[in-house]
């Protein structure tokens, strides 16, 4: 019985197997699976196990990022089982590959740190590979944390097969001392440990309690911001970004991805139908509603680029001076992404901004429906969490680019996260070469009132690696200076930083940028409503300066971050990586 089954299978899979999707459509998966020329890749095709019946369905990729050392990876073992249950139950064939993931947390304040950017595009390489290499006929990506969603949008641009996204889902906040509370929390808390202002038990109940699941930080930080933009790219389902990680809503999820990229696939929807010039202004409009992670000014240029929308990040003011910033999420405020789930979720913000004309209504998702047909009817349920567009937080977005002769390629502010008195200040500039320098002044109590410290070679080339400043923006705020002491740097932050806290400084130091050119005591001047950011140093002296300064050996010569630092363009560009032309 065993050999008749066996040598029909040999047969049909050698002799009939054609294009068979249900609707006799030519599959991408064929390539690999039909005809004679191919019965040596079903050979391999035999070896995992797949019957007949499972080649001649669409193959639909689970590119999943689970792991064991990243707190919002560890459950996503499960997501991809019920995604894979949601691709078969809808007449696919799942076949999941990894994705691998870096814990910015983890990684923080030490060299690790220096790897955390460069994997976004080492994700984008490595799932394109992967994806190509094998001739998938549809995608479902299965990110959580900070450059995996990023990393995988612009891999899903460049495939350009069916592709839904699903995410791990964001942790619980913590609670200590009858407050919630979220990663930001723990690292101000060893600022203030410094001050003396905190005991050690202090500290180790924080430690105990502030990441109590699994599942991205709590707040509104990089990767709950990310997860939420691609809700509002089109690119995930309703709730993706904030369904917490240990509902099983969020399992739910995960099974109708599965049903929806089969959807996808019997109707021809593709990224690139998705992710279009208008859903990235989308986007753009959500991030300064939401108040998301100063990240995202990296991280949609890039997956902009995929798609050959090229913009100035300055492009990001005109968005946000028309769009009224909704939502205080931590670290800017006192909610947790748990509330803005309760509160209806990232639909209930875009539903009131579409209402307010502030959205392009037109675009497609994910659901085979526009993203106007698909917050039809949603309510804002909470409006201490999701502030009625008649009544924001402000009347400008989240997110704010400054530009002056210390940044004339621009820099990134948190706007929403930095205190009122900090919006103007003039102060004079202290200076470091690397965040560790930085840190052991501002823990040793030599950085005081209206300073303005500057951490430079900290950036894409310089870093290289453009490393996260959560450490010395935790510790100037654990200090008791976060309303009197400003940061500037070419490298960036985390989404948990807050304060007058301004990134991505470009042209960075490493090429030569104005913020190269500082010196300890000038006087630099932060403007946030009027986007400036200047040095107030004569353009004579600048230019006496800059012909004295001298190109810097690069921190690392060898391995990945060298050819990373050889092809990676400026913050303002996205930190795109490009063949540098005398190699073209």
């Amino acid at each position: 019985m065993f050999q008749i089954y066996h040598k029909r299978t040999f047969e049909s899979a050698g002799t009939r197997i054609h294009s068979r999707d249900g609707k006799g459509k030519k599959m991408k998966s064929d390539n690999v699976r039909v005809g004679m020329q191919q019965a040596p890749h079903r050979s391999l095709f035999n070896a995992l196990g797949m019957t007949k019946e499972e080649m001649e369905r669409p193959l639909v990729g689970i590119v999943c990022s689970y792991n064991e050392i990243v707190p919002g990876h560890m459950n996503l073992d499960k997501i991809a089982q019920a995604v894979k249950m949601g691709v078969a139950m809808a007449g696919g064939t799942p076949v999941m590959f990894p994705a691998i993931a870096v814990c910015d947390g983890i990684a923080m304040g030490h060299i690790g740190m220096k790897y955390s950017l460069v994997t976004r595009d080492l994700i984008a390489d490595s799932t394109e590979a992967m994806a190509i290499a094998h001739q998938f006929d549809a995608l479902v990506m299965i990110p959580n944390c900070d450059k995996n969603v990023p990393g995988l949008l612009m891999a899903a641009a460049r495939v350009n097969v069916p592709t839904v996204f699903v995410s791990g889902g964001p942790m619980l906040a913590g609670h200590v001392k009858g407050n919630k509370t979220s990663l930001s929390s723990m690292f101000e808390a060893v600022g203030s440990y410094a001050a003396g202002t905190m005991t050690e038990e202090d500290v180790y109940e924080y430690e105990c309690k502030t990441c109590p699941t699994c599942g991205s930080c709590s707040g509104m930080y990089t990767a709950n911001s990310m997860n939420c933009l691609t809700e509002a790219l089109g690119m995930g389902l309703p709730g993706n970004g904030t369904i917490p990680a240990v509902y099983s809503e969020r399992l739910k999820l995960a099974k109708h991805a599965g049903m929806a990229v089969m959807d996808m696939y019997r109707k021809g929807i593709k990224p690139r139908d998705i992710i279009t010039k208008e859903s990235i202004i989308n986007a753009l409009t959500v991030d300064m509603a939401l108040g998301c992670s100063t990240n995202s000014m990296l991280h949609l240029p890039a997956i902009a680029h995929e798609i050959g929308f090229d913009f100035d990040i300055s492009f990001a003011n005109e968005i946000s001076a028309k769009t009224p910033n909704l939502c205080h999420l931590a670290p800017a405020g006192h909610t947790y992404m748990e509330d803005l789930n309760e509160a209806g979720g990232v639909y209930a913000v875009i539903k009131q901004l579409a209402d307010a004309g502030l959205i392009n209504k037109d675009c497609m998702t994910v659901t085979g429906k526009t993203i106007g047909e698909n917050v039809k009817g949603c309510v804002n349920k909470n409006p201490e969490v999701i502030r009625p567009i008649d009544n924001p937080y402000s009347k400008t977005g989240g997110l704010a680019v400054l530009k002056g002769n210390l940044a004339p390629d621009g820099g990134v502010v948190k706007r929403s996260a930095v205190a009122e008195e900090m919006m103007v200040h003039e102060g004079p500039a202290r200076v470091f070469d690397c965040e560790e320098d930085a840190i052991a002044a501002i823990k040793g109590g030599r950085i005081v009132d209206g300073d303005v410290v500057v951490i430079r070679y900290e950036g894409p080339k310089g870093g290289p690696g453009m490393r996260e400043m959560l450490n010395p923006t935790s510790a100037i705020a654990g200090m008791g200076l976060g309303s009197t002491v400003a940061l500037i740097t070419d490298g960036r932050f985390s989404g948990a930083s807050r304060g007058a806290s301004i990134g991505h400084v470009s042209p960075e130091a490493a090429v030569g940028g104005p913020i190269a050119l500082v010196e300890e005591g000038d006087i630099i001047s932060i403007n946030i409503p009027e986007m400036k950011l200047d040095i107030k140093v004569s353009d004579e002296e600048m230019a006496a300066r800059r012909a004295k300064w001298q190109p810097r050996q690069p921190k690392v010569t060898t391995g990945y971050l060298a050819c990373y630092a050889s092809m990676v363009t400026s913050g303002n560009r996205g930190a795109i990586l490009e063949v540098p032309k005398e190699a073209r």
